[in-house]
């Protein structure tokens, strides 16, 4: 126990390399963006500075960080219930902690001294080298201009003066000091670019590529997607279909096994980021049973960077024909009673190795060192799952992204999530979750969300 927590608490520190102030600050700026993609950082940011807060007793921060979990998780459709509770009894029981308008001061530790064209690439100089926590990569689409846009949010400031650079086929790139403590590059066009960056010493180097040569395309049977072009899929999957064997999970519509269905997408989902490049381990790929702490215990012996475990959700016959949609949850004491319920469950399966109590307190012990990462990853897997399947299918419900006790999770050394893909016990989502384009859609999707996470962190 004692190991893992220490592991946990490692994951939390490498993640603090910007200060509470610049985090917030960071934040701030990305809550009043109208682009979805910003928000999901917003809220990302405000969590991790909740948990540290906590771990650091400082009240001030816990206020802010509560404030923009509730506004920026209320933008996302996000269950923030026990948040805005927390934050309502911290407003009723205390004074003010902050004051009116309070400015907080942020400094750039980091200058960029020069940008030029090398080998026709774009290479960013600064005075000192960066760390991966100051550079921010994110893209969108313009639907009203019909303009795509890739944008680059750097935690430095400029010695040189804003600019516009031109390269043949590219519509705009321009590059600004946006606020106090964060420079923007932006890279405009009206057709898909493949967007490529590293970082060699203080150099941070862009390869732009354009025209459909340039972007790689993954072909699964009858799907053709162009996906973004990655410098990186040296990393390493662990799928885990959830049950198994003796143990057929819930028993949903026409007896459809939550078992079976799992295992499905979770093959397909192994097919297209091996056809990625990414390497890729089942922790069953056949109907067989493994016990809940084994999948963990596999996923550290691969050295798994992430740890992705598929289940069905399931309600009782009174309830069926209304309950639906997609839900993932990161490890987590309990906040709902909806995470309780799911949890309970999935953890059912496997009571053997150690108690109720005995998890429980486990748990506990992991509340206060709670895996930023796996929040991320599991934004992350919500929107490409529901982005790839609501082209294709209506009354596609998100149904949010949650925090719960699976004892899946427990003991993985990397960060985890458990993604449930729908409800076997609704007539509608049963019959899609049997067919095999569904499946593959659904696959494709969290094999984007994967993406989209590597690419972000």
């Amino acid at each position: 126990m004692i190991r893992f927590l220490l592991l946990f608490i490692l994951l939390f520190s490498s993640l603090s390399a910007l200060s509470d102030k610049e985090l917030l600050k960071r934040a701030d700026g990305f809550i009043k963006s109208n682009n979805k993609s910003n928000q999901f950082r917003a809220y990302n940011d405000y969590k991790n500075l909740y948990l540290r807060s906590l771990m650091n007793n400082n009240p001030k921060m816990r206020f802010y960080s509560l404030k923009g979990i509730v506004k920026s998780g209320e933008k996302l459709h996000i269950d923030v219930s026990q948040y805005s509770k927390e934050l309502f009894k911290l407003k009723r029981n205390k004074k003010p902690i902050i004051k009116k308008n309070q400015k907080l001061k942020v400094k750039s530790s980091h200058k960029l001294k020069s940008i030029r064209w090398k080998n026709s690439k774009l290479v960013l100089t600064f005075d000192k080298k960066l760390k991966n926590s100051q550079i921010n990569y994110f893209s969108s689409f313009d639907s009203k201009k019909r303009v795509y846009k890739y944008i680059f949010d750097i935690h430095a400031s400029m010695l040189i003066r804003s600019q516009n650079l031109r390269k043949n086929g590219v519509k705009r790139i321009a590059i600004a000091q946006h606020n106090t403590n964060t420079l923007r590059l932006v890279i405009e066009n009206r057709s898909k670019l493949g967007i490529r960056f590293k970082k060699i010493d203080k150099d941070l180097i862009i390869s732009i590529a354009v025209g459909k040569k340039n972007v790689s395309k993954v072909v699964t049977n009858t799907h053709k997607k162009v996906i973004p072009a990655r410098l990186d899929r040296n990393k390493v999957i662990v799928i885990d279909p959830g049950h198994g064997g003796k143990d057929p999970g819930a028993i949903g519509y026409r007896k459809y096994r939550e078992k079976m269905v799992v295992l499905q997408i979770a093959t397909e989902l192994r097919n297209i980021l091996k056809a990625r490049g990414y390497k890729v381990y089942m922790t069953r790929s056949r109907d067989n049973f493994v016990k809940l702490s084994k999948r963990t215990k596999y996923a550290n012996r691969k050295k798994a960077d992430i740890f992705i475990s598929i289940h069905a959700n399931a309600v009782d016959k009174k309830n069926a024909n209304s309950v639906h949609g997609i839900e993932c949850y990161f490890l987590s004491k309990s906040r709902s009673s909806r995470a309780k319920r799911v949890a309970a469950k999935e953890n059912s399966a496997d009571m053997s190795e150690m108690d109720f109590y005995g998890k429980s307190a486990f748990l506990n012990t992991l509340n206060s060192h709670n895996i930023i990462a796996a929040n991320k990853l599991a934004i992350d897997l919500q929107r490409g799952a529901l982005a790839s399947l609501k082209k294709k299918y209506k009354h596609v419900k998100d149904a949010g992204v949650r925090e719960g006790p699976f004892w899946v999770l427990v003991g993985a050394q990397m960060p985890s999530v458990l993604v449930e893909v729908g409800f076997i016990t609704n007539p509608k989502e049963a019959k899609r979750l049997v067919n095999k384009k569904y499946q593959k859609t659904m696959a494709l999707g969290l094999a984007n969300g994967v993406e989209r996470y590597f690419l972000n962190n």
